[in-house]
């Protein structure tokens, strides 16, 4: 019996990813995860002017793919901290590659806080290359 479900689109990994990422807002709160931020308020605050309702909806779409977890942190008013899961922290080598095309490919492009956010997204695809090497080997 095949339980695989069925695809959008097809079974195409670039098509799937694009169905799950491919807005223009859900790698910019990956990448602000990636940069430390935790809640509503510090994504919310992005130099990119992330509308609040979207910012909401995308939050809700990245924890149901998985990518992002929330966890209370206040009660009154109810709020919650987002942290990014193995499978989002794995994004960072695709946000790295992104850094590095655009500065490659597109004059007077920076990293967020030049120099520091590139870094940190090395950092984080680093780090996600050397588990995948103990875990193969």
């Amino acid at each position: 019996m095949n339980t695989a479900k069925p695809f959008a689109r097809s079974a195409c990994a670039v098509a799937n990813s694009l169905d799950i990422l491919g807005d223009k807002w859900s790698l910019l709160v990956v990448r602000d995860l990636l940069h430390g931020k935790r809640t509503y308020g510090e994504l919310a605050q992005s130099p990119e002017g992330i509308p609040t309702n979207i910012l909401a909806e995308r939050l809700k779409r990245l924890e149901a793919t998985g990518i992002i977890t929330r966890a209370p942190y206040q009660e009154r008013p109810l709020r919650h901290a987002y942290t990014l899961t193995p499978k989002g922290r794995a994004l960072g080598e695709v946000l790295l590659a992104f850094v590095r095309w655009g500065k490659q490919h597109i004059p007077g492009t920076v990293t967020l806080n030049q120099g520091l956010a590139g870094g940190e997204i090395a950092a984080a695809a680093t780090n996600s290359r050397r588990r995948r090497a103990r875990r193969a080997g």
